[in-house]
């Protein structure tokens, strides 16, 4: 940490002296200084108030589960935040500086802990953006913009994103709400697709044909998702749909802060908690605990919802960090696909707060579902780690 002080002092240094000599021969009136205007280097733009919130108090690192694994101060929301505005005052980004800004899986438990009220998941996000429009990006980075280009999904599936679907007229033309079904569900989980699907077709609810990858992989790791955007929208307002439900939790708030405010957004657990008593759901002999994904939770503030279909249906007892302290699965801000073993590390230390005696881990988006699977979780470790539709699926289907 005090060789990238030291580093970051020096930059600093160098920057300043540039701007003078730079600013020499020109007029008071058109001195611009990083106090006065966005921090511009190396195309980073990072508003300077959003970096000077931060009081350097240290709270985030209690609670940042990339730290917790690592231990290194570029590795906290502290140092990264420090990072950041090296960046913008001449720092010249290598290796370090990409690891320490790509190992945040942007959870914002740090955001939620902050006394100060600082978003150090937006600063960690506009920082890879600054990067990555200059070339200067992680091969997971790269990565996904090559697969989203390609293929339309974050794998680079070529198959038919909609093979799922039994029967394709069940798409209608024109409907008031849409099913968005995310590229994790349609291609890796397209069980729990299809079972979201005959569910929400009992409420009218429709498919895009076309549907693109909503493009927070590429939000979150820098990267533009303007063109995967667009056809979503296209699709979206050509259907006359005023409500998008979606299962998975990075699309919903992909598609809530990033997508234009035309319609409705609301999750699965959010839409079948208004209609538990047309869904009629019976009681089943289970004892489950709840994982709160993050964008969600600390993201989008749903954490009743998927409690109230559960406790509907069967008992629910909660893990011992929940809600707005419920820690992160390790799998999002492109973590799992740039630092598989960080991502794992963190969802195992996620593991251990299942309760005892619990038959599964209930969860809402697909992401948390496997990385917690690929931990240890699952049913050969005795705790299925299951979706919400899955339970609802048990509760309302024939015994």
């Amino acid at each position: 940490m005090r060789g990238m002080k030291r580093e970051a002092e020096d930059s600093r240094s160098r920057a300043k002296t540039k701007n003078k000599n730079k600013t020499k021969n020109k007029t008071k009136n058109k001195t611009e200084t990083k106090t006065e205007a966005e921090i511009e280097t190396a195309g980073i733009s990072i508003d300077p108030r959003a970096l000077e919130v931060c009081v350097r108090c240290g709270t985030c690192r209690s609670v940042c589960p990339a730290f917790e694994v690592l231990g290194w101060e570029s590795r906290n929301t502290r140092g990264r935040i420090m990072v950041a505005k090296a960046l913008g005052e001449g720092l010249t980004p290598d290796a370090s500086v990409l690891e320490s800004l790509n190992t945040c899986t942007t959870c914002g438990i740090c955001a939620a802990s902050c006394p100060a009220g600082a978003n150090p998941p937006e600063i960690v996000q506009e920082a890879r953006k600054g990067l990555v429009s200059q070339g200067i990006m992680t091969e997971a980075q790269a990565g996904f913009r090559t697969k989203v280009a390609g293929s339309g999904n974050t794998f680079g599936e070529a198959g038919e994103r909609l093979a799922w679907l039994s029967d394709a007229g069940a798409i209608k033309e024109k409907a008031e709400a849409v099913y968005f079904v995310g590229c994790l569900d349609s291609y890796r989980y397209p069980e729990v697709a299809a079972k979201t699907f005959r569910i929400l077709k009992l409420f009218g609810v429709s498919l895009l044909r076309e549907e693109r990858c909503c493009g927070s992989p590429l939000i979150r790791t820098g990267s533009s998702a303007g063109k995967v955007m667009e056809e979503n929208l296209r699709q979206i307002r050509e259907m006359g749909a005023k409500t998008v439900v979606t299962g998975c939790a990075g699309c919903l708030s992909t598609l809530k802060r990033y997508y234009p405010p035309e319609f409705e957004v609301v999750s699965v657990p959010e839409f079948l908690a208004g209609r538990l008593s047309e869904l009629g759901p019976r009681r089943l002999d289970l004892t489950v605990t709840y994982h709160d994904p993050c964008h969600l939770g600390r993201h989008a503030g749903v954490y009743d919802p998927p409690r109230n279909v559960i406790k509907a249906i069967c008992r629910l007892v909660e893990m011992n960090r929940s809600r707005e302290d419920a820690r992160c699965c390790g799998g999002g801000g492109g973590v799992r696909a740039g630092y598989p073993d960080l991502s794992l590390q963190i969802a195992k230390l996620r593991l251990q707060d299942v309760p005892d005696g619990v038959d599964a881990i209930v969860s809402c988006c697909p992401l948390c579902i496997r990385n917690l699977s690929d931990a240890g979780a699952g049913a050969g470790a005795g705790i299925e780690v299951i979706d919400l539709i899955d339970l609802v699926a048990r509760a309302i289907d024939p015994a």
